[in-house]
């Protein structure tokens, strides 16, 4: 609870940094970090391409042997040594890399993932209407193909529409695709081919920034009181949405294709692949949103505690999210005589078409359309505002003196107007492809590279006794023997044996019919390189600047804890972490170093003191 254990008179807080109200925001703020939009458009439809109830099989070793280690990992990384995803390497210096790595990555997941608030936003307001847009096939820019579930003669249109899809291959398209397809994105025919931007959905753009801006203003104070409220009512409307889904007709049958395994699916790589991207994307690892959130706790906080609360709500929400869906899409089938594979779009038309139709059968239905979208937009706001967090408090951190602490707010201001320029070109009619583009590959393996490294940073360059220890003064405990060995071991095995999968069975994207270009393909592959190259250069970097005849020394001293590395406030850096004083003679007799400069920037590095036990440090600190 954040109390000092056998002292008193201390505050445990940051007044420069600024800590949570209370525990609740942190965890309420990490749940809606975690909880996002992929929950509801992503999971299902791996789940759904992927082998269904098979899926899940990987997925929970996943989230058991790679997750929740990864996941404590970074938030006591983060909470021991209060900084944000760059200050924490003061830990090996030369793996600063990762730190720039995981903004870069953050950097590209918050101007794509803005964009799909943004598509939120405009349906959320063009459901304020007495009927859904969506809702018949006699608007300007529908097509003969189209078959409403409401429309007049529907069973014998879905007769005609089936028996024009067999003879003719093309896929049967529902009121609400087409609005998505042929109205809101007026999908261009190439990726190259960008048209005009679409000026409702631009507007929609500067109205999501300007609420996370708002929201952010005062960075973790505003946020951790916006939280109480986007984080908790999302639920309430699932929970609505799945009454109203698993009473419809045809629902058992969609839920029976989420639920039975297709097994022989589980042999492919691609599909344990999907599931660790997935634990990455849902939960955060790697982006350096739970280093920069638990940088703000207490130091005393159990961070053990939180980090299992979080991943174990969060991959239910997933799993919870998809019953919503797939009760909608096997009625969806049923209605149109079709397996329930046939009736999925890919990505995010899964929440903007499969949805809006589902919601079009509902009585009153655009109080539910209003109530899902504003679901969406608040599931999607609450990891937006850590994403937008990391970078300003890496930035901030970063810098470090009172002038820019002081003008925080413009730090914030400067971000989020930076990411709604660059959010521009995905408002465009090819928006959408960048925006996959983007999505599967900014994101993707990049985040399996970064987190590798960092275990292996953390557990054998900076010692996994150290960091056990750490922890320990941190938590009055060392961690779990299983996250011990899950870290050191079975993690970054799991994770590179993941990567090497991935490369094998790597299939260039498409979306629906349209295959990418190569030269789209070849900025995706720059994009997943931009956050990984930050890693060695920054490392050659710190070589060549560190001192050492050879490079062996070099490297040393580039990879050992910086002196400034612990405990952020004076009163928590006891043992190996308190501040060398001028001990008593008998003992200054005994070590005194040639050099006292060296002796004293090596006693405050992270090197271990033999002999030595925190009491007696800090006792003799205090005499």
């Amino acid at each position: 609870n954040g109390a000092v254990p056998g002292e008193r008179g201390k505050q445990d807080k940051s007044v420069k940094r600024g800590n949570w109200g209370n525990q609740i925001e942190f965890v309420l703020t990490s749940v809606g970090y975690a909880v996002g939009l992929g929950n509801v458009w992503r999971f299902p439809y791996l789940c759904y391409r992927n082998g269904g109830g098979a899926f899940m099989f990987p997925y929970f070793i996943m989230l058991v042997f790679c997750g929740i280690p990864l996941f404590f990992m970074e938030l006591s990384f983060g909470q021991f040594a209060s900084q944000g995803c760059l200050g924490v390497w003061r830990v090996s210096p030369m793996f600063k890399g990762v730190g720039y790595g995981m903004m870069v990555v953050s950097t590209y997941i918050g101007i794509y993932y803005n964009v799909v608030i943004c598509i939120a936003f405009y349906y959320f307001f063009v459901s304020m209407t007495r009927v859904l847009p969506w809702t018949y096939c006699s608007n300007p820019w529908n097509t003969p193909d189209c078959a409403g579930v409401l429309d007049g003669n529907v069973s014998s249109r879905a007769a005609l529409n089936l028996t024009h899809l067999l003879n003719t291959t093309q896929k049967r398209t529902s009121p609400s695709e087409e609005y998505w397809r042929r109205y809101v994105l007026q999908l261009s025919d190439d990726i190259g081919n960008l048209g005009e931007v679409r000026l409702p959905l631009l507007g929609c753009l500067g109205v999501s920034w300007v609420v996370v801006f708002l929201c952010l203003i005062k960075g973790v104070k505003s946020s951790g009181k916006v939280v109480y409220f986007t984080a908790t009512f999302p639920y309430v409307v699932l929970t609505i949405l799945f009454v109203r889904g698993i009473t419809l007709e045809g629902a058992v049958t969609g839920i029976m294709y989420y639920l039975t395994p297709q097994w022989d699916k589980i042999l492919n790589a691609k599909v344990w692949g999907d599931a660790a991207s997935q634990i990455f994307y849902s939960l955060g690892c790697a982006w350096g949103g739970l280093i920069t959130m638990a940088s703000y706790n207490k130091f005393h906080n159990n961070c053990y505690r939180d980090s299992i609360i979080i991943s174990i709500t969060n991959c239910a929400t997933s799993v919870y999210a998809g019953f919503v869906i797939f009760s909608i899409l096997g009625f969806m089938a049923n209605h149109l005589g079709v397996d329930v594979s046939k009736v999925a779009d890919h990505g995010p038309g899964l929440a903007f078409v499969a949805y809006p139709e589902a919601l079009t059968l509902l009585p009153i239905s655009p109080l539910w359309s209003i109530l899902f979208f504003f679901m969406l937009i608040l599931l999607g706001l609450g990891t937006q505002f850590c994403l937008l967090e990391t970078l300003v408090t890496a930035i901030v951190d970063e810098v470090g003196n009172e002038w820019i602490i002081r003008r925080k707010t413009f730090v914030t201001l400067g971000v989020a107007v930076a990411g709604f320029l660059l959010g521009v070109p995905l408002t465009t009619q090819a928006g959408i492809y960048w925006l996959l583009l983007m999505d599967n590959y900014a994101a993707s393996f990049s985040l399996v590279i970064i987190s590798c490294i960092m275990c292996v940073a953390i557990m054998y360059i900076y010692g996994h006794r150290n960091y056990f220890k750490d922890i320990e003064m941190m938590l009055g405990f060392p961690p779990p023997l299983f996250f011990q060995i899950c870290w050191r071991f079975i993690s970054p095995a799991i994770i590179f044996f993941i990567l090497i999968f991935t490369v094998i069975q790597y299939r260039p994207i498409s979306y629906n019919e349209y295959v990418y270009p190569a030269w789209a393909i070849s900025i995706g592959f720059l994009m997943a390189l931009s956050s990984v190259i930050c890693i060695p250069i920054y490392a050659i970097y710190k070589v060549c600047r560190s001192e050492g005849d050879t490079l062996l020394e070099r490297l040393k001293n580039a990879t050992k804890a910086s002196k400034d590395w612990g405990p952020a406030l004076a009163e928590h850096r006891s043992g190996r972490y308190a501040p060398v004083f001028s001990p008593s003679t008998e003992s200054h007799l005994e070590v005194q170093p040639l050099q006292p400069e060296k002796g004293q920037s090596e006693a405050a590095a992270a090197s271990p003191v033999q002999g030595s036990n925190g009491s007696a440090h800090s006792q003799d600190s205090r005499l």
